[in-house]
């Protein structure tokens, strides 16, 4: 019998513990004006430069590709309008 309230027993631990994990705990401290503001231009900055990442990686190779395609484009186009003509 003792077996079996020892299981029980941990059944009811594992909610038990997740439980208090979850609960909000009122923290006790105080951000300043100056870490506040610090705090805030970290995560703007962070932003900035993942923001940059993206496009320096992906915009600008992009823009390039599409930019010589055009390009090839244009020299078929204009090479081949030219070459039946007579003046």
């Amino acid at each position: 019998m003792r077996h079996s309230s020892l299981n029980s027993l941990r059944f009811a631990a594992v909610p038990i513990t997740v439980g208090a994990i979850c609960l909000p705990v009122t923290a006790q401290a105080y951000v300043g004006p100056g870490a506040g503001l610090t705090a805030i231009g970290t995560l703007i900055a962070l932003a900035a430069a993942i923001l940059l990442a993206v496009v320096g990686f992906v915009w600008y190779p992009m823009k390039r590709m599409m930019r010589n395609r055009a390009e090839r484009q244009d020299t078929r186009t204009a090479g081949s309008g030219d070459e039946g003509r007579r003046e």
